[in-house]
């Protein structure tokens, strides 16, 4: 029980510091979600799927589109989060040294 009333309070906590209706911060959180599961579902077929290079940065560039498209303006916070899992994952795939573009 001590664990739900420690998330209530955050939550509250949350919606105090911010000043966001908590039907905002439950928006939010919603979209959240949806990104991180957008971002690993494209991870995941850069990993698995036969597809080229070319292909695989069109992947990438979809996701971060997605992604503004949920966040506007935010375009560099994903380039900062989620581009070097991408990057990562397309040097594995493709046994690249060094940095992707």
């Amino acid at each position: 029980m001590a664990c739900c009333n420690v998330r209530v309070f955050k939550r509250i906590r949350d919606c105090v510091v911010t000043m966001k209706d908590p039907a905002e911060m439950t928006e939010e959180d919603r979209r959240i979600r949806y990104l991180r599961y957008l971002v690993d579902f494209s991870i995941l077929s850069i990993q698995e799927e036969d597809l080229s290079f070319e292909e695989a940065m069109r992947v990438v560039e979809d996701a971060r589109r997605a992604a503004c498209g949920l966040f506007p303006g935010k375009g560099e916070v994903f380039d900062l989060i989620y581009r070097p899992r991408f990057n990562r994952a397309i040097r594995q795939k493709f046994h690249l040294e060094g940095r992707v573009s």
